[in-house]
């Protein structure tokens, strides 16, 4: 990170390789959308681009990245909500055909959507890129003591649709 933010071309190459595909799954894992998963990492690594300077050397990185996503994310679902204001709703348009199939067994993702999304989103820093209590504080703006209680929660909450599908 600090020859990326020297002008480095080679090491920012190497940072997008390293976190890109960490930056899609975070995504996915929210968004469920893997258009926009791929749209909101190409908007993280611009707003990380323009921020690259802010990165302080000896603080950890994935924090920091994890928390200019978090804002792409939120500015982007902010930008669909005013859109979907002036669009006709989906209940309107019909059945699309070929859709209805039976559905199989929940994955990692499907079950992450039942969590309200500031779960969702501790679970996935904590047990998909597997960040620690701090770093998901620092990502997300949170103290160490709501982590924990979201974490917590989000357990509990996962505990009960697991039981409740066997």
């Amino acid at each position: 990170m600090t020859r990326y933010q020297q002008a480095d071309s080679t090491a920012a190459t190497l940072l997008i390789e390293q976190i890109s595909s960490r930056l899609y799954g975070f995504f996915v894992a929210q968004v469920r959308d893997h258009h926009e998963a791929e749209d909101l990492v190409q908007d993280s690594w611009l707003r990380i681009h323009k921020a690259r300077h802010t990165w302080r050397p000896g603080e950890p990185v994935l924090p920091w990245i994890y928390a200019i996503a978090r804002r792409a994310q939120i500015d982007a679902y902010r930008k669909k909500q005013r859109i979907g204001q002036r669009e006709l709703p989906k209940e309107e348009l019909g059945e699309i055909p070929g859709r209805n199939r039976e559905p199989s067994l929940p994955d990692l993702s499907e079950l992450l959507q039942a969590l309200p999304p500031q779960q969702r989103e501790t679970v996935f820093l904590l047990k998909v890129t597997g960040l620690s209590l701090e770093e998901v504080s620092r990502a997300t703006g949170a103290s160490i003591g709501a982590v924990k209680q979201r974490a917590h929660r989000a357990y509990s909450t996962l505990r009960t649709l697991f039981g409740a599908e066997s």
